[in-house]
């Protein structure tokens, strides 16, 4: 079993700001999905909409709102090879200088 560790940031600030503050639940979950799916040896995570959405239990529109979300507040940064591409999403901790 993988062992993720989040900081205490995430889950005292964050997590209120996203639900409560954006009303945006789905947010948070696909920052925890993606946070669980990147590692130090491999910080960037190529996901498409369908299986992050598979992952997370949540529609592929909600998926498509919360990463909307993520890359707007700057938690999240995306990279694509060419439009049609799945994406590299990078996880990103602006509250760690």
């Amino acid at each position: 079993m993988k062992r993720v560790t989040i900081d205490a940031y995430v889950l005292e600030t964050l997590m209120p700001d996203l639900v409560l503050h954006d009303r945006q639940p789905s947010a948070f979950l696909v920052y925890l999905h993606l946070i669980s799916r990147s590692t130090s040896r491999l910080p960037r995570v190529r996901a498409s909409l369908q299986q992050v959405a598979d992952a997370t239990g949540l529609s592929k529109s909600s998926v498509q709102g919360a990463l909307r979300t993520l890359l707007r507040r700057r938690l999240i940064s995306a990279r694509r090879e060419s439009p049609t591409s799945v994406p590299e999403y990078a996880v990103l901790r602006p509250w760690r200088r």
